[in-house]
């Protein structure tokens, strides 16, 4: 089913947290960033949790066990248990275990995460290319994996082994920047080999099944810090989604956004869970344009343009409604640095 594109961020006259019964919750730039919390989250959550809502963390970080991921946001103040944990791990170890029999052997390049998950649906983890693996998988595995395990994935894989990647985000955040994620590391395999992996993280299927299945949501909302995965993921799976800007996206990104990156809604953080969400209108009179709050923004003489005054978000959800609509299905190619700037951005 073909869906509309979006022009504008939507509104919410409810608060999202009443809105929808479930939040699929990104971690790495959304909840916490390098191990610590984000601004606001905690307290965020904490108060959607208690007024119903449920938390679902779905990552697409392997590297970890739903039981550690479970530990680390209960330390940090989020109390959570593992099965309200969802990894890309688990989604790619149902996807091989979809495609090779019980008790087959499967290649790891990546963390314990990964592991777990094989040994879950009846796999079992080896560590050679010489162990005689019906799959080769691959994920994150922390900067300190070693460069041998890409070779020993690579031998594997130019024999013909079945190759997964539990995710491909080039990036991940960190406390001191952003550094590389798992796709670049499958690209070191894929630049060795000539080959393809199947991949099961986000934006793909394999992930939004693997989370409904564990989760049960029936009004879920997709909460992310990144266009190409979380918002992607979620207009993939047709659900609508949050893009909080604590991550990897920037303003000026999602003012460039294409069709199937464009979230429902956006905010500074996790607190957006909390409250509705404004209405983005187009403007009356002659010079058109959309107003958000004490915004206007419109495309004029082929530049995007900003006046006004209020809260930087609606000044953002303007620019956004201008951008996205002069765009249309494509991306919108105008500079927006000197609008952003005059809205606060």
């Amino acid at each position: 089913m073909s869906q509309r594109t979006r022009t504008r961020p939507d509104a919410s006259a409810r608060a999202l947290k009443e809105a929808y019964d479930t939040a699929l919750l990104d971690l790495d730039g959304v909840v916490y960033a390098g191990g610590e919390a984000i601004a606001h989250a905690v307290d965020a959550l904490g108060v959607a949790r208690d007024g119903g809502m449920h938390l679902a963390y779905v990552t697409n970080n392997a590297l970890r066990t739903p039981d550690a991921v479970a530990e680390h946001l209960t330390e940090l103040g989020v109390p959570a248990e593992a099965s309200d944990v969802i990894t890309s791990a688990q989604a790619v170890a149902r996807l091989i275990a979809d495609q090779v029999p019980a008790g087959s052997r499967v290649l790891v390049v990546g963390g314990d995460g990964l592991r777990v998950a094989l040994r879950e649906r009846g796999l079992v983890p080896v560590e050679s290319a010489d162990d005689d693996p019906a799959a080769v998988v691959q994920g994150y595995g922390g900067p300190d994996l070693a460069w041998g395990r890409f070779a020993e994935a690579s031998y594997a894989v130019a024999r013909g082994v079945p190759w997964f990647a539990s995710n491909t985000d080039l990036t991940i955040p960190g406390a001191r920047g952003i550094a590389p994620g798992n796709g670049a590391a499958v690209e070191v395999v894929r630049i060795a080999t000539g080959a393809e992996p199947r991949v099961a993280g986000k934006p793909l299927p394999p992930m939004h099944r693997e989370t409904i299945l564990r989760t049960g949501a029936e009004r879920p909302l997709v909460v992310g810090d990144r266009l190409d995965t979380d918002i992607e993921g979620a207009n993939v799976g047709g659900v609508d989604s949050l893009l909080v800007l604590t991550g990897v996206t920037d303003a000026a990104q999602l003012l460039a956004a294409a069709p199937k990156y464009r979230p429902t809604y956006v905010d500074a953080d996790l607190r957006g869970l909390l409250t509705g969400q404004p209405e983005v209108a187009e403007a009356a009179g002659a010079d058109g344009g959309f107003v958000c709050g004490g915004w206007t923004a419109a495309v004029r003489d082929g530049e995007l343009v900003a006046e006004g005054e209020g809260a930087a978000l609606d000044g953002l959800r303007a620019l956004c409604a201008a951008a996205w609509t002069y765009a249309g299905d494509g991306t919108c190619g105008l500079d927006a640095d000197k609008a952003l700037t005059r809205v606060g951005f």
